[in-house]
C-alpha cells in the first residue's frame, strides 16, 4: 500500500495526542471503536484500529512531524 496522509483526530490526555479516536477516510469522518493494539518505534507510534465500519487498520504517526499515514488496511468479510 502507497503511503497516504490521513486526517486522524486524538484523544488529548495528559500526553497530549494519545491515541486516535476519529479517522477521515475519503471524505468521511469515523468514529474508531477500539484501539486494539500500540507498539512504538524510534521516532513513530503505531496504532492498530477497529473503526466503526469494521475494517482494520495499521495507523503511523511521525512523532517529529505529527503527520498520520496508512501503514495497512484490511477489509472485513
Amino acid at each position: 500500500m502507497a503511503e497516504k496522509l490521513l486526517r486522524v483526530q486524538c484523544y488529548a490526555g495528559y500526553k497530549g495526542g494519545e491515541r486516535p479516536v476519529q479517522l477521515q477516510i475519503h471524505e468521511q469522518m469515523m468514529e474508531i471503536r477500539e484501539v486494539e493494539d500500540r507498539w512504538y518505534s524510534p521516532g513513530a507510534t503505531y496504532f492498530r484500529v477497529l473503526p466503526v465500519n469494521g475494517e482494520r487498520h495499521v495507523l503511523r504517526r511521525d512523532d517529529a512531524q505529527d503527520a498520520w499515514t496508512f501503514e495497512a488496511s484490511r477489509s472485513s468479510g
